[in-house]
């Protein structure tokens, strides 16, 4: 989609009700409840993080999400596609502010240039115990990315028409954490596998612009 026109389609999302828990239970791996009750003291005091789901036009004026693909760590999040995005810090003012913050340090797109159009529904982790408050945001201008090499393995520039296309949601057998393998909704993005979180998450993201375009 041209990014002219997704401008025009986005602005009406300000005043539209979010999807909700039903479009980003979709995507949700099917051992999430049990997790849920096994962390049910613990979600009460969870850690906070921001994240941003970031558009932008790329050379050609095409509309394009940046995600990314993390580095390979002991942690449950290790080598996963995500947002960029990253925990609360106690100097941060908000968490639209925590999520600004970690866009810039992990992607190199500066505060300054991204405008954010609406805050999704927050979604908690049971594995890291974190809630996530995601938000879309938009940069007018084509961004020169810099990755966090200590942090970030790659950078992943996903097309919106490839994004929002129903074919490229399908079903995997995934390695948990809960060491257990388990077949999970994914969506497959520019060759990678999107699961868990991230795709609870994008799901919502992707039923409310789809109710613009």
């Amino acid at each position: 989609m041209n990014f002219e026109i997704f401008l025009k389609s986005i602005s009406k999302i300000e005043h539209i009700p979010l999807p909700g828990q039903d479009s980003q239970f979709k995507m949700s791996p099917p051992y999430r409840n049990e997790l849920i009750l096994q962390q049910r003291e613990a979600m009460k005091n969870s850690k906070k993080a921001g994240v941003m789901a970031l558009f932008y036009p790329d050379v050609e004026k095409n509309t394009k999400l940046i995600l990314i693909l993390r580095k390979t760590y002991k942690g449950v999040h290790s080598a996963q596609v995500g947002f960029p995005g990253g925990k609360l810090e106690a100097e941060d003012p908000s968490l639209e502010y925590a999520a600004l913050r970690e866009t810039f340090e992990e992607v190199g797109v500066p505060l300054g240039n991204i405008t954010v159009i609406k805050q999704m529904t927050e979604l908690y982790i049971p594995p890291s115990n974190f809630t996530v408050y995601p938000f879309i945001g938009i940069t007018k201008n084509t961004p020169k990315f810099l990755k966090q090499d200590d942090e970030v393995e790659d950078l992943i520039e996903v097309n919106f028409n490839d994004f929002v296309d129903d074919n490229i949601v399908s079903s995997q057998k995934i390695m948990t954490s809960l060491q257990r393998e388990v077949e999970v909704p994914v969506f497959k993005l520019n060759g990678h596998t999107v699961w868990g979180a991230t795709a609870m998450m994008l799901s919502e993201i992707k039923d409310l612009l789809k109710t613009t375009i």
